[in-house]
Formats: structure tokens, C-alpha cells, sequence
């Protein structure tokens, strides 16, 4: 039981080449990588970064300027919004909503594409690990070597197989619990995701526009999905103040149209 104590307490430290979620507030966060005679700069002063090793995360650390900030141990959120990317990621709020409504969890096989800077596949792969998998579909090879450098960063790199190719052509896998889409043309998928999935598997695809939705319909129906239903997600804060609270100003509105379909077989 000692052992087991000391390894936990191990975790909850921060150690050389720790990613830390440098919080100020809500709107100014930086992930760092700690490392020795490394130093964070900051409108706020700088930090040594070095200073953080071997304490706790949650542990509250002074600028140069004496301005406090918490260093937290960083979420696959943190991660998605602070990753390397040259494409636009699908926002969390939505992330969530297909990871929800798709019935994936540990030990699900789920086929991802297009694959960008990884945001959606490394969420995917944090919920179906440590028995699960991700085959994660591009066919761009300079975003396929970013994902990669992500997924490892992120610590997710050994559930994820990352594949050069058009899923529009085809899909290797078969018996997969999910298969999931960020593309341009997902109607020219359906067909292969029906072959692909497991009786009773999801389709799920993220579309930003109603055409893009229309037409994947139409190919859900007479590929033979059945359940079919598409939804829009809003996300709006709150200001949280004594006399002054009130929803925010500014709200992620419309980002995207999310289609859910099951496949049915005779």
C-alpha cells in the first residue's frame, strides 16, 4: 500500500519534460514544457520555469512582476486549444457532443478522418484507451507529421494509427464501433463507413453547412443507416459577478451541423 501511495504521489508531481498549464486567467494560459534554465515571458513578468520542479501540480508560482500564476496539470481541452495546427479545429463543445453521442468508450475500435492537427482524434483516443483504438485518415502528409508530434506530446500517441489515406476511396478496417468525420464530402464516405461498421456502429460527421448535411442524408438513407439526426450546438458563458451577473457578451455560436445515423442490417 506504501508503494502504491508513493507512486500516486510521483504522478501528482511535476518532473523534468512535464507539459504545465500556466493559468492567469480565464483568457491567458500558457503550456509550458519544464525544463532546466528555462524561462516563460510574460506581459506579466517572467517566470522561471525551472522553479516549478519537483512540486505539486495545483501549486501557485510568482512572475518576476510578483503576478501569481497556477501551474496545472493540462486536460486533453488544454491540449486541443494549445496544439500545434495549421487547420481549424472542431471546437470542444462539439468534440464532446459527438464522443457523447457516437457510444464509444474504452476498448471501442473507431475509425477517424480527416485527421488535421489531431484535435478530434486525440479526444476520441482519451476516451477508448488504454483497449481501443483510433485509425485516424488523411491524406495530407504535412498534417499527418504534425498530429503525430501532438499525439505524442499529448501522451495518446500509442492508441492512434494514423493512415495516409482517402476515405472518400475506401476503409481497410471492418467491425469498427464508430466511424467519425471532419471532411469536406461526407456523403462519399457512407457507402464505406456501412461496410466498415458493426451492425448497430455510428456514424458521425461534422459538417459546416446545411448542403453538406442535406446531401449526407441522402446518402445515409439509401446506403441504409437508420436513426438518422442531425444537431447544432451552442456555447454561451456566463459572467459570474455580485450585481452584474448576466450571460457574456460574446458566444461561440454557429460552428458546425453534426449528423448521427446507426446502421441497421436486414
Amino acid at each position: 500500500m506504501r508503494i502504491l501511495a508513493n507512486e500516486a504521489a510521483l504522478k501528482r508531481m511535476i518532473r523534468e519534460n512535464d507539459d504545465v498549464l500556466l493559468y492567469l486567467d480565464k483568457r491567458r494560459s500558457y503550456l509550458v514544457k519544464v525544463e532546466r534554465g528555462k524561462k516563460l515571458h510574460t506581459h506579466k513578468g517572467f517566470i522561471n520555469i525551472e522553479d516549478l520542479l519537483g512540486r505539486e501540480y495545483g501549486t501557485c508560482i510568482r512572475s518576476s512582476k510578483g503576478v501569481k500564476f497556477v501551474a496545472f496539470h493540462p486536460t486533453i481541452r488544454d491540449y486541443i486549444f494549445k496544439i500545434s495546427r495549421r487547420t481549424q479545429i472542431i471546437y470542444p463543445k462539439d468534440i464532446a457532443f459527438i464522443i457523447f453521442f457516437s457510444g464509444i468508450g474504452p476498448g471501442s475500435r473507431v475509425v477517424e478522418g480527416g485527421t488535421g492537427a489531431g484535435a478530434l482524434a486525440a479526444a476520441i483516443a482519451s476516451y477508448v484507451k488504454p483497449s481501443g483504438r483510433v485509425y485516424s485518415y488523411e491524406i495530407r502528409e504535412e498534417f499527418l507529421k504534425i498530429a503525430a508530434k501532438n499525439f505524442k506530446r499529448i501522451g495518446i500517441a500509442d492508441y492512434i494509427e494514423l493512415k495516409k489515406g482517402d476515405l472518400t476511396k475506401k476503409i481497410e478496417e471492418k467491425d469498427v464501433d464508430a466511424v467519425i468525420l471532419d471532411l469536406s464530402t461526407p456523403w462519399l464516405v457512407v457507402s464505406h463507413a456501412y461496410e466498415a461498421l458493426k451492425g448497430s456502429g455510428f456514424f458521425v460527421s461534422f459538417s459546416p453547412t446545411i448542403d453538406q448535411v442535406v446531401k449526407t442524408k441522402e446518402a445515409l438513407i439509401e446506403s441504409g443507416f437508420a436513426g438518422i439526426e442531425t444537431f447544432e450546438t451552442l456555447f454561451r458563458g456566463m459572467q459570474i459577478e455580485k450585481g452584474r451577473t448576466r450571460p457574456e457578451t460574446l458566444m461561440t455560436g454557429h460552428t458546425g451541423y453534426i449528423t448521427i445515423a446507426r446502421k441497421a442490417t436486414i
